[in-house]
């Protein structure tokens, strides 16, 4: 039996899209093709499996299939449409070609049959895939397909495989790029483990487009503030869209460096997007002029706010999707502004720490200079008050995110983690104090199995904490 394996791009409840997209992939040369989960529930669709139009339309996209009439025998996830019927299994056993197919969305060990299917849309997390594909020990042949695809926060990232029945790898695809395969069981391969950076680039940009062609954004705006994070974003939204489709604005203060504005400019110079400057301090003088100077944190959050207030009025104007630009770090912390800094429709670092920022911009810069060096080696800072460094208030970055991770990601008690106690108290009391200002976050790009914006569901009112 000759099988293809059809690592495909599907959409949520976009069933004209995701049936044009199996039709022009269908191989004539192949007995059996294997294409991804395309039920609405499997592509992240929510309650939209309550909605009747939703399941009429996905019963009616299985027959426009089978109505093909195709000679082949069609897999989509576990739905067969074979003769031109659509069947499917209550026990995952199909007969095809007289091979004795099984088909689950979890690798159940011990399944006798010819052909196991394996058909999960699995979101990307970092770090996971290898362990992922070790865990499975197969004693049959075996085929794991994923779709490429956005589901809000989860991105299904592809990097669909195969097994033979001597649990020897002898396909593996790659992360955000389709790809059409024939299986061949008897040709073994060596697996690729691309480099978690490399991994991240794909996912942050292909997210980025897929977000924009859903929702129908053509353009994307950001303030570029001299620091990393906002360089780091511009970089990626260039990347996935093109420097014509980013836009980038200033806006310092009467404590932003000159270095802020002129590191900007030559971010934007090299990445080739347009910019423009709105200084906010006029903005700021005039609302402060009849009220009391207390240089306190209700001065500092009127900057972002205002800052927030122009990034809005040139996102609605110009009909451009605002991207946030808030990493991990400093969300875990409450290190941001909510309707400031905070404000935007979509996030592609929110999942990074501030390492993993560092550790992709220089990523992005491994051909040579993307994002200014000088951005890269500057102290990070808000630029609220004079000569403020985020040190002051928060601990050292390299020991914050290995506490965030520790906490979050590996799930290690506080005790256990090696760091001065008192300190990751004030983390984990943080963690636990600030998710009001993330329940009103944007949407962002998962990248963890414990993100944010996914993964971890902490309460806003508790007495824990």
């Amino acid at each position: 039996m000759k099988v293809t394996l059809a690592q495909i791009k599907l959409r949520t409840g976009d069933f004209e899209f995701n049936f044009e997209n199996i039709i022009k992939n269908i191989n004539a040369n192949s007995d059996l093709i294997i294409f991804p989960q395309a039920n609405i529930e499997d592509l992240g669709g929510k309650d939209l499996i309550l909605d009747e139009k939703c399941r009429n339309s996905q019963s009616d996209f299985y027959k426009k299939i089978a109505d093909k009439n195709f000679s082949q025998n069609i897999l989509v996830g576990d739905v067969l449409i074979k003769n031109g019927e659509v069947e499917i299994s209550e026990d995952g056993f199909y007969d095809i070609c007289g091979q004795r197919v099984f088909v689950s969305d979890t690798f159940i060990e011990d399944i006798e049959c010819d052909l196991y299917v394996l058909a999960k849309n699995r979101y990307f997390a970092m770090n996971t895939y290898a362990d992922f594909v070790d865990s499975i020990e197969t004693s049959c042949n075996l085929i794991y397909v994923n779709a490429l695809g956005l589901a809000d926060a989860n991105v299904y990232a592809g990097a669909s495989f195969a097994k033979n029945a001597d649990n020897e790898l002898v396909l593996q695809m790659p992360v955000c790029e389709e790809d059409i395969d024939t299986v061949d069981f008897s040709r073994m391969i060596e697996f690729v483990d691309e480099p978690m950076e490399k991994q991240v680039l794909a996912v942050t940009t292909f997210a980025l487009k897929e977000y924009c062609e859903n929702t129908g954004f053509k353009k994307v705006i950001l303030g570029l503030s001299g620091g990393i994070d906002s360089a780091l974003t511009a970089a990626l939204a260039v990347e996935a869209l093109g420097a014509e489709n980013v836009f980038g604005i200033l806006m310092p203060s009467m404590f932003s460096s000159e270095g802020s504005v002129t590191d900007s400019l030559k971010l934007a110079e090299n990445l080739g997007m347009q910019t423009v400057t709105e200084p906010i301090t006029p903005l700021f003088n005039s609302f402060m002029d009849e009220r009391e100077r207390l240089h306190d944190l209700a001065e500092e959050n009127l900057q972002a706010r205002l800052r927030g207030l122009i990034l809005m009025f040139y996102s609605n104007r110009e009909n451009m999707l605002l991207l946030s630009t808030g990493n991990k770090s400093e969300s875990a912390m409450g290190f941001g502004t909510l309707y400031g800094d905070l404000a935007g429709g979509y996030n592609l670092i929110c999942d990074l720490t501030k390492t993993n920022v560092y550790k992709l911009s220089n990523y992005i810069n491994r051909d040579g200079e993307i994002i200014p060096q000088e951005i890269i080696d500057k102290a990070p800072s808000a630029e609220l008050h004079p000569n403020q460094k985020d040190s002051d208030r928060l601990p050292e970055y390299d020991v914050l995110d290995q506490i965030i991770e520790m906490y979050l990601e590996q799930n290690i008690p506080a005790e256990e983690i090696p760091f001065e106690r008192s300190i990751v108290d004030e983390v984990i009391r943080k963690i636990h104090r600030f998710q009001f200002k993330r329940h009103q976050g944007c949407l962002g790009v998962r990248l963890t199995e414990r993100a944010f914006c996914g993964g971890v569901n902490l309460p806003v009112v508790q007495r824990l904490y």
